[in-house]
Parts: structure tokens; sequence; C-alpha cells
């Protein structure tokens, strides 16, 4: 592999905006923000609007719409006849 090429991998702390949820996992990206995490060591912030704490398909907050399927559409407008 070529050397000096591939960007900095290092830990970061992302943070659900919304609920304050966070959690620890490596990324590229960087940021000015830190914050102090559970082991002591100090990592850079990154904020973000969804997290598997707010997105409502993890949560079970999620609703879902009756989809129809072809045939029951054309029943549904047509009639059984």
């Amino acid at each position: 592999m070529k050397q000096d090429i591939h960007p900095d991998y290092h830990p970061v702390v992302f943070m659900d905006s919304t609920t304050g949820f966070k959690f620890l996992s490596g990324s590229t990206k960087t940021t000015n923000e830190t914050i102090e995490w559970e082991d002591g060591n100090t990592y850079p912030v990154i904020r973000v609007e969804v997290t598997s704490d707010s997105h409502p398909f993890y949560t079970g907050r999620q609703k879902f719409t009756a989809a129809d399927g072809r045939i029951a559409r054309f029943e549904k407008k047509y009639g059984k006849k």
C-alpha cells in the first residue's frame, strides 16, 4: 500500500444533536470541538442529526402506511367480478 495517501483514521465521538446520545467510533472527519469520554480520554465531537437513538425505524415510532399491490389497486378501482 502506498504511504501518505490515505486520510488519518482516528477515534471520534458522534453525538445526536436532538437526544444527546453519544457513541465512540472511528472516522476520518475532524473538528475543533472536543469532549471527555467515559474512559478519561478527550476525543473530537461530531454532531449528527439522526442516530439509532432518534431514528423512527429503530425507536419503533415509525408509522407504516398500507401499501396495496397492483392487483389490489386494480380490484379496488374496477371491482372484483
